[in-house]
């Protein structure tokens, strides 16, 4: 397998762990990269009670001293990116209504490069719940 070069395939392929993970948490995966106007969400997903809708933040280290001194991914998601995540799920909601309590989500997904040209491993998930 060979290392990413794009931000679109590591961003991908940190969007696949995150579904990954929610379903081994025992999510519902309904949709990925829902579009509407100028917004996108990057992963929809239910539980028994939640509609939930998760920014997936993928970044990329050459070494773990690298990871544990950079910011964490979820500074990326600032005020403009909220309010139009926002903006797009409720027309999701629009489009599919539900009883279920809408959360807005963010995963974060570390990875450490590797030097024999293999694609990254995953150093870490981490789930912010209602992170906004």
């Amino acid at each position: 397998m060979k290392q990413f070069h794009t931000t679109k395939e590591i961003g991908d392929f940190g969007e696949a762990k995150a579904v990954h993970y929610l379903r081994w948490h025992g999510y519902t995966v309904k949709e990925r990269n829902w579009r509407a106007g100028k917004g996108e969400i990057d992963i929809i997903a239910t539980t028994l009670r939640d509609v939930v809708f998760v920014e997936v933040k993928t970044r990329t280290y050459r070494s773990q001293s690298e990871l544990d001194s950079a910011p964490p991914p979820r500074t990326a998601v600032h005020a403009d990116k909220q309010r139009l995540t926002r903006q797009t799920a409720r027309a999701y909601l629009f489009e599919h209504p539900t009883k279920k309590q809408p959360r807005m989500d963010v995963i974060e997904v570390w990875l450490i490069r590797s030097h024999d040209g293999n694609r990254p491993k995953v150093a870490r998930i981490h789930h912010i719940k209602a992170a906004y």
